[in-house]
């Protein structure tokens, strides 16, 4: 999601199931730098999930744990269970200068792909990624230069470049993946 002021709202975690009666919380973590996103004090933004009663549009981290894989989280806007049942299903998004790349230099932001021209093997355009799926696996949405929208699994041996300062992805196309199926071939 982007800002006016140069920033960009990143997904980083869903408020799961609460855990204990003093409002704390399950965290299902969607970043691969949760040391990062999730520290005592910050504020991340809050988007309820829809058809919820909730007006949550923040909340402000008091303190967080880990109880084995599960990150546990106690939000100062929600004081009891009742609250953090309440808040089951809000995504939580932090605030980035839309400019900032994760620290692993075969990561990227969604903000940074969408837009990118698709490029087969032989650099010839094939398309342009229009968003991400995530999921057990990544997927890459791209529109095919003939308006069609593909699916494209987000792997190397699929996906054997992304040069975001260069404005391209490179896709070892196959038929039927961005290319049409040649007639007679479906």
């Amino acid at each position: 999601m982007a800002r006016d002021d140069d920033s960009v709202e990143v997904v980083v975690g869903r408020i799961g199931k609460p855990h204990g009666l003093r409002g704390e919380v399950t965290v299902e973590v969607r970043t691969d730098e949760p040391e990062r996103r999730f520290v005592a004090g910050t504020t991340l933004a809050a988007e309820p999930p829809r058809g919820s009663a909730s007006g949550l549009t923040s909340l402000a981290i008091d303190s967080l744990r880990w109880h084995g894989t599960t990150l546990l989280v106690k939000f100062a806007e929600l004081p009891d269970r009742t609250a953090a049942e309440g808040a089951r299903g809000t995504l939580l998004l932090a605030h980035l200068d839309a400019s900032e790349s994760p620290a692993d230099p075969d990561e990227f932001y969604d903000h940074q792909l969408v837009g990118l021209r698709v490029e087969d093997l032989d650099g010839a355009v094939i398309g342009e990624v229009t968003g991400l799926v995530h999921g057990a696996q990544d997927l890459l949405e791209v529109r095919a230069t003939d308006g069609r929208p593909t699916l494209v699994p987000f792997v190397a041996a699929l996906v054997p470049e992304v040069d975001v300062a260069a404005g391209r992805v490179v896709v070892a196309d196959r038929p039927g993946l961005v290319a049409p199926f040649a007639d007679g071939d479906a």
